[in-house]
């Protein structure tokens, strides 16, 4: 084989989301506070987005605000009274944890658990890290 027949088999195994650029946008949240409550109406559709388990994306906002919550239908009902703001922004560390591959920072990953492990595994480029585990 020559160099060129190698090139484009080489090129063939990669998949075609490599090559895409498109922007990632962080989804926002649409939340509430009611009395001594916050209520995210769209919870359900930012974890859908982020294509992450809305009981994930729950324990580690409830971890982060060191409160308790709980998941109705496709909203999250928190304890306490939080802004918008603060609930942008974690999200935003959610991403930078648990979705952007460490390897291309590509959205396009998975959470697999192996064992008692967690890895972030990428799609585009096939890179498998270990995630921080949450209790």
């Amino acid at each position: 084989m020559d160099y060129d027949d190698l090139l484009q088999r080489g090129l063939s195994k990669i998949p075609e989301k490599a090559f895409k650029s498109s922007k990632y946008e962080t989804p926002q949240t649409e939340s509430n506070v009611i009395g001594s409550k916050t209520l995210i109406y769209n919870f359900k559709d930012v974890a859908g987005k982020l294509n992450r388990d809305p009981n994930h994306l729950l324990k580690f906002i409830v971890r982060e605000l060191a409160t308790s919550g709980t998941l109705e239908d496709s909203r999250a009902s928190l304890q306490g009274k939080f802004s918008k703001e603060v609930l942008d922004e974690l999200v935003v560390r959610y991403i930078k944890s648990y979705v952007l591959c460490n390897s291309c920072n590509k959205p396009d990953t998975k959470l697999v658990r192996e064992d008692r492990l967690t890895f972030i595994a990428c799609e585009v480029c096939g890179a498998k890290n270990p995630a921080k585990t949450l209790l």
